[in-house]
Formats: C-alpha cells, structure tokens, sequence
C-alpha cells in the first residue's frame, strides 16, 4: 500500500543530522526561524498565502463549527483566519515553542486571546481525546511530519463524527510554463532570499525538497482514505502551486 511506501520511505529533513529524528530537526528549524517567518511567509509568497487561508477557512463556514484544532499552527495565522467561523474556542499546537510564542505575542496584540489558545504539542500525538473538534486545519504542516499516516490517523481520532478535516499544502504543477517557472522560483530564487532574510540556511532549501519528496494529489487523497477519511477532495489552487483537501469522519 502507498501508506507503508510513504511512512517507510525516504525521509527529508532539514538538516544532515542521522543522530536526530525529523521531528526534532523540524522542531529547531522553526525555532531559528520563528522570529523572520511572517515576514518571509508572505513576502515569499507575495502575499498570496493570506488568500489561500480565506479559501480553506471558507469551505468549513457551512459546517458552523463550534471546536477547532489548528495542527502545525505555526505563529497562528490560520487559527486566527478560523475566528471568522465565528467558533466558541480555537487550539492551535505546533512543535516549535519560539514560533508558538511569536504566534502568542500576535493573538494578544489583536485582543483574541479568549478563543484562540495556543501550545506546543505533536500533530503525530496530539493530547486530546477521540471525537474533541468539530473542524481540524492545517495550513503547510503535513509535510513537516515524520509520519504522515501516523499524523492523519490522530487527526481522524480526535476529530467528531461528520467534522471535517481541511489541508492546505504546496503540490507540484505539472503544466508547462508553470512547473518550469516554479521549479526556477523554489530552488533558485527562494533559497537566496531565505537565506538573506533568515538565520537558518537549511530552512529554505529544505522547502523545496519536502514539497519534491510530499505525495500530493490524487496520492494524499488515498493516505486520507487509508486512515479513514471519507468525502476527500482536493482543489487545486494557482495552476497546482498548492491544494486544498478535505476529508470527513
């Protein structure tokens, strides 16, 4: 099966380092980085991440949920986009303690600190229990994972009967001149201003391998089903630059 394929497979990390797992690799990128990631995020992105976020937070607004777990929250960007749900209480964990403080300083600047909260913990271990949200998003994260069935079949548990899980990831545009422009732009343009901008060099050249090495499409669909999502869909968004998916219990 794709799952043991992918879980066994070949791991990118961001770091030549075999004594340490890729969780904790990731966890000490984003921890060097935290301070320049907003930054970087939208000017890498030109700002089109921010819309990204609208389109995937849009596709719950009919499920009104009430309980939201933001997986790999980062400085929380995607939880705070999640308050136009209007829900009763927004979780975001993420692995890197700098980049939940970054993301902590910014909630209490916008006064949302009573419905959003956020802390470090594993999306491959999350430390809620079964059937806890009505909604579960993650914005750029899954490919971070050191086990990505590992991290969809948690996400299942905690996730309530009929709540929806929606992921937004980067994937690989397969038209020409997009892929052409992309694959320029990812491996030559990205690094270069990562590293002019950020602490970390490993950060940004880590990006475009974990994009090259993440099965996306039609083969994350099938991991989704493999841990028993149902309803999968996948929208392609900008020409195949990323995808939104979204899958229900």
């Amino acid at each position: 099966a794709l799952l043991t394929n992918y879980s066994m497979g070949t791991k990118v990390t961001p770091y030549n380092d075999k004594s340490i797992s890729k969780k904790e690799q990731v966890a000490t990128m984003f921890d060097k980085i935290a301070g320049s990631y907003d930054f970087l995020n939208h000017l890498l992105s030109l700002g089109i991440d921010i819309l990204w976020r609208k389109k995937a937070v849009n596709i719950l607004r009919p499920l009104k949920p009430k309980s939201i777990l933001d997986v790999a929250t980062g400085t929380g960007d995607f939880a705070i986009e999640s308050l136009s749900l209007n829900p009763e209480r927004v979780i975001g964990i993420d692995i890197s303690k700098e980049m939940i403080n970054v993301g902590i300083s910014k909630i209490e600047k916008k006064g949302y600190q009573d419905r959003i909260f956020l802390e470090q913990g594993d999306g491959e271990n999350i430390a809620y229990d079964n059937d806890s949200f009505d909604a579960i998003t993650i914005g750029f994260g899954v490919r971070n994972f050191e086990d990505v069935p590992k991290g969809l079949s948690d996400m299942f548990r905690v996730l309530k009967k009929d709540g929806m899980l929606v992921v937004l990831e980067f994937s690989k545009p397969a038209k020409f001149p997009i892929k052409q422009i992309y694959t320029f732009y990812f491996n030559m343009v990205l690094p270069v201003i990562g590293k002019v901008f950020s602490d970390d060099n490993s950060a940004y050249t880590y990006l475009p391998e974990s994009v090259e090495a993440f099965p996306d499409g039609d083969d994350f669909l099938e991991l989704m089903m493999e841990q028993g999502f149902v309803e999968t869909t996948c929208r392609p968004l900008l020409f195949g630059i990323a995808s939104i998916y979204t899958g229900k219990k």
